[in-house]
């Protein structure tokens, strides 16, 4: 019962900063679901706005045999004149890690380490602390080798704060 009240007490508080704040949201929390070849794929998003325009993603990776981590600078634009709803652009770099096994005994260690590009679009409910982004997401392993990976699509779902 106590964990119900507490839901519900934050659901209010960030309801009610959301409409005192100037743009849609500051910060948000989620989870992003994208496809499994580049290094940043199913991964824990953290999008911070530094201005209206302006964003900081952060995002941690991890699987059962990869582990990645990255930042980008995204810029927003509007889509129609409202806020809830942009498009972005932007890019960032990333560093992973994988361990490959045969048959439960670790053979190798690769390290991987590359820039990133983002192109996206970005929907913030109104009335609800939700918001969906969906992107391409294109990676450039410079590091063990040179390799683009460009099947990196996704669709992340965040809490807003």
């Amino acid at each position: 019962m106590k964990s119900i009240t507490l839901c519900l007490v934050l659901l209010v508080v960030t309801s009610v900063y959301n409409r005192l704040s100037a743009q849609d949201y500051k910060l948000a929390m989620g989870i992003r679901f994208s496809s499994a070849s580049p290094t940043l794929n199913n991964s824990i998003s953290v999008k911070y706005f530094r201005n209206e325009t302006d964003a900081l993603e952060g995002l941690i990776s991890f699987g059962s045999s990869r582990f990645g981590i990255g930042g980008l600078y995204e810029r927003h634009q509007l889509i129609g004149g409202t806020p809830a709803f942009t498009w972005f652009y932007g890019g960032g770099a990333y560093l992973g890690f994988e361990n490959r096994t045969d048959a439960g005994h670790i053979q190798s260690h690769t390290t991987f380490l590359g820039p990133t590009g983002i192109v996206g679009l970005d929907y913030k409910f109104q009335n609800a602390p939700i918001n969906l982004s969906l992107d391409w997401k294109p990676e450039l392993d410079i590091i063990p080798s040179i390799n683009f990976v460009p099947d990196a699509f996704a669709l992340t779902a965040r809490f807003t704060f």
